[in-house]
Formats: structure tokens, C-alpha cells, sequence
């Protein structure tokens, strides 16, 4: 939660059957990122679009609605970014991902088995701004053309 710096408004939650908490935000351009854990990321653009993410320790990014792996690799003078273009198969695994945990939040939004742990700023009712943004993604998901926050 607090290295999510840039999501201007955001909540962490427990949801229910996940050990992990949470974090779900918007950039100043309205713009949502949801973090399962460390280890799970879904970056969208203004258009709802899935842009970018972080799955099995590796970058994955959209480039002209494919997604696109990022693997850091240590060589000796620098870090090499070695690229795998996803498999129609690992495109389906991810994208199922993401839908899945995005149908979880719609579920539990205004129910007792959402646990909110903390938010920021504490004034504002980030839950109901997430609400209004899960009503307005394309079904199903679509995967942007650039991995920019604009695209």
C-alpha cells in the first residue's frame, strides 16, 4: 500500500479464500491498477483495457492487443530485458486471471466478506469509485494496443 504512490486513490482489502491482501487504485487520470499480493498485477488504461501486469515474476505488457513478457536477466555489465511473446494459451491464463479476480471484487464490493484494512485519503469513498469503474469495463476484457497509461 505504501509504495503504490502513484494511485492517488486506493484501498487495500482482504478478500475472502485469498491469503494475500489486496490493493486496488487510480492514477490521477482515473486510470486502475489491482495488486494480488506481490505476485499478481493488472494495469488498465483510461478505457478500461488491460495495459500492463506482473505475472509468474516477469513484466507483461501490451503491444498491439498481444501481451508481451519482460524477463530481467542479470549479464555482466548491465540488465538484458529478454522477451517472450505470450502463447494464445498463457494469453487465455492471464486474461482468466484478471477476470476472475475482477468478478471476485464485483461480488464482494458491498458485501460483509469485503474487508477493508486501509485508504487513501481516508475521506473519499474509494469502494464506491471502484464500483463505478467495474460497471464500465468491456466485457469481456480487452487487451490495449501500447502498454501507456493513454492508450
Amino acid at each position: 500500500m505504501r509504495e503504490a504512490t502513484a494511485l492517488v486513490r486506493r484501498v487495500e482489502v482482504q478478500l475472502p479464500g485469498h491469503s494475500q491482501t489486496c490493493v486496488i487504485g487510480f492514477r490521477r487520470g482515473g486510470e486502475a491498477s489491482v495488486f494480488v499480493g506481490a505476485d499478481l498485477v493488472f494495469q488498465f488504461n483510461g478505457s478500461g483495457e488491460l495495459r500492463r501486469g506482473f505475472w509468474k515474476e516477469r513484466l507483461v505488457k501490451a503491444e498491439s492487443g498481444r501481451l508481451v513478457q519482460l524477463e530481467r536477466r542479470p549479464a555482466e555489465t548491465e540488465v538484458q530485458l529478454v522477451r517472450h511473446d505470450l502463447t494464445d494459451a498463457e494469453t487465455v491464463e492471464f486474461s482468466r486471471l484478471a477476470t476472475e479476480m475482477l468478478s471476485l471484487l464485483r461480488r464482494v464490493l458491498h458485501s460483509d466478506e469485503l474487508v477493508i484494512l486501509k485508504q487513501v485519503p481516508a475521506d473519499l469513498d474509494v469502494v464506491h469509485d471502484l464500483a463505478k469503474w467495474l460497471q464500465s469495463l468491456p466485457q469481456p476484457l480487452t487487451i490495449a494496443s501500447a502498454p501507456n497509461v493513454g492508450s
